[in-house]
């Protein structure tokens, strides 16, 4: 119904890539729909701040692709994070789970604001987003990171260094200190108050998303970078341990091991020396944030989070941002590709999430901006008028030379 790890066995395009395309590459399959439904059942979560803004466009977009390609949606709105908070006092309401869990696919806009920062964590929005991926069995988060050539100047980064980019970040999403155990709060020998989590894995744990890494690595280049602590930490011992030896089923892909600190380094230093990264949890939640400013804007960062089996939950990688909610100042691009790799990784439906990037490319080139990507010489536009222009893009089916995504 969703999803999972046997469908890289399927034939279908592979991630997001720079300009130009590495035509030798085969492409990445996740998933094949030889007898797609009749129609696809689609969970929308707006969430907090932009999210309702941003949603908005990437429906729209759907709606419109879809008309186009003769796939045929039923969408069902829901509520997460701080808006389900407010309505019903708790970050996952059980409507909201049942309904993720019987779709297709989850669309997820953004979750979290100021209102609640002070809220015990138990009643904080996030809590939602940590318990639907729990309940969902998503454990591989896969998020692009890719320079686009419109938009090399807006990275912080020198053009020679930012050019060019074009990574694919895997992040182990289930396991980990998010959720090791003990934690809590306490007292030391000398009475003061302390705080303490715990960074576990387990072998299945480790084991899984490697493969998982290993496959989307021979889909691309044969390179994959594995980034732990090993140096200091028995978790990142065993992890570099159990990817050396899933290693050896793989011998067309060329394994690299970087402590984190030095990647982080690396990340700005040399970016175009990565192609796939694979970590931990908190450091891929650290990472990828980094990763984003290379690309020139965190809202240009689509991202799939998958699993064994079951619906795939797709999101932008940035936040809620409450400053500018509500202002039609949100980005959507973002959304809109996590759209697209919602199509592609969750429904199989290659052509229609092609059409989508292209559709991103060809809006790029004709110089539409939000104001976190603008620039002299572009046009100056809001998330809603941003969302029209992509629509146009995806009626006129523009072969904007994009890769995929």
């Amino acid at each position: 119904m969703a999803a999972s790890l046997q469908l890289f066995q399927c034939k279908l395009a592979r991630p997001f890539r720079s300009f130009p395309l590495r035509r030798s590459t085969p492409p990445l399959s996740l998933r094949c729909c030889a007898s797609p439904p009749s129609s696809y059942s689609i969970t929308l979560i707006p969430g907090d701040g932009i999210g309702p803004e941003i949603i908005s466009v990437a429906k729209d977009v759907l709606v419109l692709v879809g008309s186009l390609e003769g796939i045929k949606f039923e969408f069902q709105e829901v509520l997460m994070g701080g808006a389900a908070l407010d309505a019903t006092g708790v970050p996952l309401p059980d409507d909201t789970l049942s309904a993720a869990k019987q779709s297709h696919a989850v669309l997820l806009g953004a979750v979290g604001g100021y209102k609640w920062d002070k809220n015990e964590k138990h009643l904080k929005p996030e809590t939602g987003l940590l318990q639907i991926r729990k309940e969902l069995g998503v454990f591989a988060n896969l998020r692009p990171a890719t320079v686009y050539s419109p938009l090399v100047d807006a990275s912080t980064l020198k053009r020679e260094v930012a050019e060019g980019v074009d990574i694919m970040l895997i992040r182990e999403l289930t396991g980990g200190i998010y959720f090791g155990e003990p934690r809590g709060f306490g007292t030391n020998e000398n009475g003061e108050e302390i705080g303490f989590n715990t960074e576990i894995y387990a072998t299945h744990e480790i084991d899984r998303i490697a493969h998982f890494a290993f496959k989307v690595a021979q889909k691309r280049c044969g390179k994959l970078c594995s980034v732990d602590k090993a140096n200091v930490l028995e978790a990142s011992m065993l992890w570099r341990r159990r990817f050396l030896a899933i290693a050896q089923e793989y011998p067309d892909v060329e394994l690299s091991h970087m402590y984190v600190d030095n990647a982080s380094m690396q990340l700005i230093r040399n970016p175009k020396q990565f192609d796939t990264m694979v970590t931990n949890n908190i450091f891929g939640d650290i990472l990828s944030d980094e990763a984003s400013m290379v690309t020139g804007s965190i809202g240009m960062l689509p991202s799939a989070s998958l699993g064994a089996s079951g619906p795939g939950l797709f999101e932008p990688i940035h936040g809620s941002a409450p400053d500018i909610a509500g202002q039609d100042k949100a980005n959507p691009f973002a959304t809109v590709l996590s759209a697209a790799m919602l199509l592609r990784y969750g429904l199989g439906e290659e052509k229609a999430a092609k059409r989508i990037e292209n559709a991103v490319v060809d809006t790029l080139n004709r110089g539409f901006r939000t104001g976190d990507i603008y620039s002299a010489g572009t046009k100056l536009v809001g998330c809603k008028q941003l969302g029209e222009e992509i629509l146009k893009s995806v009626e006129s089916n523009v072969h904007a030379g994009a890769a995929t995504v």
